[in-house]
């Protein structure tokens, strides 16, 4: 297979490495303060910047946190830009604090005898708590988000060079298989694997005399090539005052398919996710047009500042639509299939900065769709239980904004939640998620049909399962059923939108709820 110019075996080891460190909540314990489990960059840290700060919080909280830092040795360093506005117009969203990211660093020269120690923002945001007797919500983790099909998410899997060698495992004819979530992982059973599409394909209505078409952001891992998805209905490239929204090297999943992993030749575990999204908005409104803007690599995990950059762009485009300012470009739907769990999750220990930009969307008339995560578990993950849920502990009040829905999984008998789906009063809502159809590039990987048996020049084998150029793959996961959720909604909304702005809130409300009566089977948790 043939790799981006200028990626190298160098590149491809150094993607290898997982990112993020999982935090142990036990690490300098705050009385009053409960923490959980997380997964974020131990060198990092963001730090808001609210917009009128004539007190000079943000000065002191910087300071404190330089302090924090030295007293064990390592060095903070504050980025001048604000990574909401860096590159872009000045009012860019008004009223929606600055980010800025700290790096912390070990100095080189640590005195005799003095061995040094890897840089922990957790111990330094919790020392810099404990000097200010505050939980410090302008000071935060820099997190890492998954993009995470059933199976796939990097902190809660056993190292894949540890696994037990696939030629060395049970065969499924001849016995149980895998048992619990796992179960799904297998081909045949929800896992991914390649399928034959024989029925027709989307069909796409007229252009329209009056309005215009609804549209859908995806913030994923980009979009691939297919005939469903030419570029007269997916933008590949979003740019924001001529400057690319996301990442854009030569690493993109959606194009090479084996970028990381030594010697495996497996396919990378989300490479292809986005197209496979995107083939579900196109299925489910086919008459939408679909922004895709790549925020992850083929490891699926995402910088939390990078994800925040990304999304406060989208957002523009969409204040500057509504407002009639040159440059912008309409958003209905943004579907957001990705999340991670935040270590203090409650009122005013976590940092408000993804949940105003959320709000902000959503008073833009952006609907905003969520996978809930596939953990199997209960516990609220973000951004999809960033609403007044009820019973919510996390302090948000209910407002007059468009909804954010988060959104789990079904069985392909639509009559019962996957076993990995995530659960809880926090989920709007269960769809299909498990076994879905959708697009993929032309993949192929590394592994090879079980069997062969030539006959004369008519080659004959048993299914390759890796090998995706018939265009087609069934998948598991939340990842799959939010685009669902957010294509009904696209599709249902189609009526209402304007051509000069966002549709009415009554009418993105009406699609909502809609939708979501429409979904089996009744939610669990009313």
């Amino acid at each position: 297979m043939d790799h981006p110019r200028g990626w190298s075996w160098q590149d491809r080891a150094e993607g290898s490495i997982p990112r993020g460190t999982a935090l142990d909540p036990n690490v300098d314990p705050i009385p009053g303060i409960t923490a959980f489990p997380t997964a974020y960059l131990p060198s990092r840290m963001l730090i808001a910047e609210e917009p009128d700060d004539e007190n000079g919080a943000y000065d002191r909280d910087v300071k404190v946190l330089k302090d924090s830092a030295r007293s064990f040795g390592w060095q903070l360093d504050v980025e001048a830009d604000d990574l909401l506005r860096t590159g872009r117009a000045s009012e860019m969203l008004p009223g929606i604090a600055g980010l800025h990211r700290a790096h912390l660093t070990t100095p080189v020269e640590l005195g005799e005898g003095v061995s040094p120690v890897a840089p922990d923002a957790w111990r330094v945001l919790q020392r810099a708590r404990r000097l200010t007797e505050s939980s410090m919500p302008r000071a935060s983790l820099e997190h890492v988000l998954a993009i995470d099909p059933v199976g796939l998410n990097p902190f809660t899997r056993t190292n894949p060079f540890t696994r037990t060698n696939p030629f060395t495992r049970t065969n499924p004819v001849r016995g149980a298989g895998a048992v619990g979530s796992d179960d799904y992982l297998e081909p045949g059973r929800g896992g991914r694997q390649p399928i034959m599409w024989i029925g027709a394909g989307p069909v796409r209505g007229a252009n329209l005399r009056k309005g215009r078409r609804a549209v859908v952001a995806i913030l994923d891992t980009g979009c691939g090539i297919h005939e469903w998805l030419p570029d007269t209905i997916v933008t590949h490239r979003v740019e924001l005052d001529g400057i690319a929204i996301g990442l854009t090297g030569d690493d993109d999943p959606e194009l090479y398919p084996d970028l990381y992993g030594q010697l495996d030749g497996e396919i990378d575990a989300v490479a292809g996710h986005g197209t496979f999204i995107a083939g579900i908005i196109r299925q489910t409104a086919p008459d939408a047009d679909i922004l895709a803007v790549r925020v992850a690599g083929s490891l699926g995990v995402v910088d939390e500042s990078t994800f925040l950059e990304a999304l406060a762009a989208v957002i523009e485009l969409q204040r500057r639509f509504v407002h009639g300012i040159d440059g912008g470009r309409p958003i209905d739907v943004l579907n957001l299939s990705l999340g991670y769990y935040h270590e203090t999750p409650t009122d005013s220990l976590f940092s408000l900065t993804l949940y105003d930009l959320l709000r902000a969307a959503r008073e833009l008339g952006i609907i905003v769709v969520c996978s809930a995560g596939n953990d199997a578990i209960d516990r609220p993950s973000f951004p999809a239980s960033l609403w007044a849920w009820p019973g919510a502990d996390n302090g948000l009040a209910p407002d007059g904004a468009v909804p954010l829905v988060s959104v789990g999984a079904l069985n392909p008998s639509g009559r019962s939640v996957a076993l990995f789906s995530n659960v809880g009063p926090w989920v709007c809502g269960y769809a299909p998620g498990t076994a879905v159809v959708s697009t993929t590039p032309a993949f192929t990987g590394g592994a090879q049909a079980a069997t062969r048996d030539d006959i004369g020049n008519l080659p004959r084998e048993t299914v390759d399962p890796d090998d995706y150029r018939g265009g087609f793959a069934a998948w598991s996961g939340t990842s799959f059923a939010a685009p669902y959720v957010a294509g009904r909604i696209a599709a249902v909304l189609a009526s209402a939108v304007p051509s000069g702005g966002a549709a009415p809130t009554s009418a993105a409300k009406k699609a909502v709820d809609a939708v979501l009566k429409a979904l089996p089977p009744e939610a669990p948790f009313d």
